[in-house]
């Protein structure tokens, strides 16, 4: 059995404490520094401009290594960490996220990080398989503890050990930047490893995974997949065609009353829509093709409601109206392009319920009972992949500065569960806006895209703001903060034409820290963030969100900092 040193990784790297004073090491001879549980596949070197794998492509000269960490017997971990070797390394660590259920390391995200002046890092949480993603837990605890949080801990470690050899410097300041499961690693590291970051960026969380892969996903594709069918396809499916009634009538209903303006395709702040589908249910005679039965109907209702335990507690919450239609929305989450081929909640919620669950590649998913399967993966998965603890008082004791955003018109990951916890840190802990804000975005959708502003340096290069500076762009606005003590009093954010940034600006919004949110002034150009002003609005109420979420429940601390 391996030690607890092993299991939770707590340590640093004995090269790291041991060789502070050693002369830097060269890029090749990388490939035989010794580290806990590692072995270094590659170490090469790289001028700007060279292909690293695919389009990607060397933004600077740059050290490139690669290496597996294997913390447990059945361990597969794999990391790289590129060093800017050409004089543009800001002395400064960034290491990113993954998705979903990982798998892969985005190089295009590092290589990002790398054009910013970072060493950075990534890695795929020791499930790139064989088998890949979700099937990779079956009969595989260490794999579950890997992504769980063993990988994002100790890829910290190595990565910071590997830059000190090739530089004889360890990096000044670390700040980790992910979101969807980025984000869950990125308040893990705030919760569990709160002296590895200065500075960390949480892009709409999966941190409650159990109730948004597990419960959330499973009752969206029953709601819309199960029950009665007509010539093979299930009554309640809501074709793609049919979701721009949805986001038009709640649009017509809520558009301009929530901060924004009554031409915008979004809704500023859906949360205050009192929106019922029934406003498009088929009347008698009526079109079919520009309705929705009352199947649909129903479905939508349910989508919008959330799932709930049968106590009537609130498993996850639903999902806001507006941005149904959007790109990167319903279509891509839920719907998908038929019955036979929906969105990616049911990719995700099947890995959840049959191979996390079951421990087996193939089950009858949509007969699971979304009320068991919550009560049985809170005792038993709960602990290993949920960072759902309120009390960062170690990371803020630590200096440490956190960001946290989401998007309105977010279907992957319902916009309210990171608000939820939000919340209850602020219980537990009183104001901690001295060290941790939420920046809530109109009309955008999962982590980017949708149809609101949605640029402003959230993911790769083609989510940077037409200027990368502290008031454009999330990372500049959380160096300032953490390297100068500024802290962010709003960040534009830009919606590009047709969401190409080649296109040009089509218009900026601000981004204001919650509970604030940005309201027109009514006289001022409406395409320009100038025109509108971060206004308080302390209204927490929207239907999407009844009732305490079952993950954030319980007594809150009377001792506060």
């Amino acid at each position: 059995m391996r030690s607890l040193r092993n299991m939770f990784v707590f340590s640093i790297p004995c090269l790291l404490l041991g060789s502070r004073a050693a002369s830097a090491a060269t890029c090749t001879s990388l490939t035989s520094l010794q580290l806990p549980d590692t072995t270094i596949t590659l170490a090469q070197s790289y001028a700007a401009g060279d292909t690293v794998s695919g389009t990607t492509k060397a933004p600077v000269g740059l050290c490139r290594v690669a290496g597996t960490i294997k913390p447990g017997k059945s361990s597969n971990i794999h990391f790289e960490v590129w060093i800017p070797t050409d004089g543009s390394w800001n002395g400064n660590y960034q290491q990113i996220g993954n998705g979903g259920f990982a798998g892969s390391i985005s190089l295009a995200t590092i290589a990002n990080g790398v054009s910013r002046g970072y060493a950075t890092a990534g890695t795929d949480d020791g499930t790139s398989g064989p088998p890949a993603g979700a099937p990779s837990f079956i009969g595989n605890t260490d794999v579950l503890f890997d992504y769980g949080f063993r990988a994002i801990k100790v890829t910290t470690d190595d990565s910071k050990a590997v830059i000190q050899a090739l530089t004889g410097n360890e990096p000044g300041r670390s700040y980790f930047v992910g979101c969807s499961d980025g984000g869950r690693e990125a308040l893990k590291e705030a919760q569990q490893y709160p002296e590895d970051f200065d500075g960390i960026i949480v892009g709409s969380p999966v941190n409650d995974q159990v109730g948004e892969f597990g419960s959330s996903y499973l009752y969206d594709m029953q709601a819309t997949l199960a029950g009665p069918q007509t010539n093979g396809v299930p009554d309640a499916y809501i074709p793609s065609s049919k979701l721009g009634l949805l986001s038009a009538a709640a649009l017509a209903k809520c558009a301009g009353k929530d901060g924004g303006l009554a031409t915008d395709a979004f809704l500023s702040d859906p949360s205050q829509c009192i929106f019922d589908p029934g406003v498009v249910e088929c009347r008698p005679g009526q079109d079919p093709a520009t309705c929705l039965t009352r199947a649909q109907v129903d479905a939508a209702r349910k989508i919008y409601f959330g799932p709930h335990n049968r106590r009537g507690e609130l498993l996850f919450p639903g999902y806001e109206p507006g941005g149904e239609s959007a790109s990167g929305d319903w279509t891509t989450w839920i719907t998908g392009s038929s019955p036979s081929s929906p969105g990616a909640q049911f990719t995700l919620g099947f890995g959840f319920g049959c191979d996390l669950m079951q421990g087996v590649t193939s089950c009858n998913y949509l007969a699971i009972d979304v009320d068991e399967q919550d009560r049985v993966a809170r005792k038993t998965l709960q602990p290993i992949l949920s960072s759902i603890d309120p009390d960062l008082r170690r990371f803020k004791r630590h200096g440490g500065k956190m960001i946290q955003y989401a998007g309105w018109a977010d279907t992957a990951i319902a916009p309210q569960n990171g608000l939820n916890y939000y919340r209850k840190v602020h219980r537990t802990m009183g104001d901690v806006r001295n060290f941790y804000r939420v920046f809530m975005v109109p009309g955008m959708a999962h982590c980017s895209g949708g149809a609101g502003p949605n640029a402003f340096g959230n993911g790769g290069a083609a989510s940077n703001g037409p200027v990368i500076d502290a008031q454009h762009d999330l990372l500049k606005a959380l160096e300032r903060w953490v390297e100068r003590g500024v802290a962010p009093k709003r960040i534009i954010a830009t919606h590009y034409l047709n969401n190409a940034a080649a296109q040009g600006v089509q218009f900026q919004r601000p981004l204001c820290p919650y509970p604030e949110r940005g309201e027109y002034d009514g006289r001022g150009d409406p395409n320009s963030a100038d025109s509108f002003r971060c206004v308080p609005h302390h209204d927490s109420f929207d239907t999407r969100n009844i009732g305490p979420q079952v993950a954030y429940e319980g007594d809150d601390e009377d001792d506060r900092d």
